[in-house]
């Protein structure tokens, strides 16, 4: 996780921590998770920039090691995809999937209009991550509340 621990947050955004990295460690496949604001801010990330199995631990290059990125992505994703509903008269976008040759990234939107962006193997079971990002969706939409968010978002800034 990218926080350095969960000492003085709410029991909200320390149930949020534990839902992230709950999804992290029991979906097989799944390499990293971010949140990202509705404003494409990262709110909560894995981290997966961090190799702790490596002798000397290393960092991949980036502000956030690859959260970063994938909190980019999954803003850019998004974006895209709530422009492309608009012009087709599609209402709300759901679930995106990306299926790339070496992994697959999913973005999930969060009733808040907050987003949720998993990246995973390509031999993923895409439906056991999509099922485990709806339950993550699920429990997560009506606690992020604008102080939650604002919470989160102190949170990653102190981390850097």
């Amino acid at each position: 996780m990218t926080a350095t621990g969960t000492f003085g947050l709410s029991s909200e955004a320390r149930n949020l921590h534990w839902l992230l990295s709950n999804l992290v460690e029991e979906v097989p496949g799944v390499h990293s998770v971010a949140v990202v604001s509705s404003d494409g801010l990262l709110l909560l990330s894995s981290d997966p920039g961090l190799n702790t199995e490596a002798a000397t631990p290393v960092r991949r290059q980036g502000p956030r090691g690859s959260s970063a990125d994938l909190a980019t992505i999954v803003s850019g994703i998004g974006s895209l995809t709530i422009g492309a509903a608009k012009l087709m008269d599609g209402g709300g976008v759901k679930q995106t999937m990306v299926a790339m040759e070496e992994g697959s990234v999913f973005v999930m939107a969060i009733s808040d209009g907050s987003l949720l962006g998993v990246h995973a193997t390509p031999d993923c079971d895409m439906s056991v991550v999509a099922y485990h990002m709806a339950l993550f969706v699920g429990r997560a939409g009506h606690v992020l509340t604008p102080e939650l968010r604002d919470e989160l978002r102190k949170s990653m800034e102190s981390d850097k």
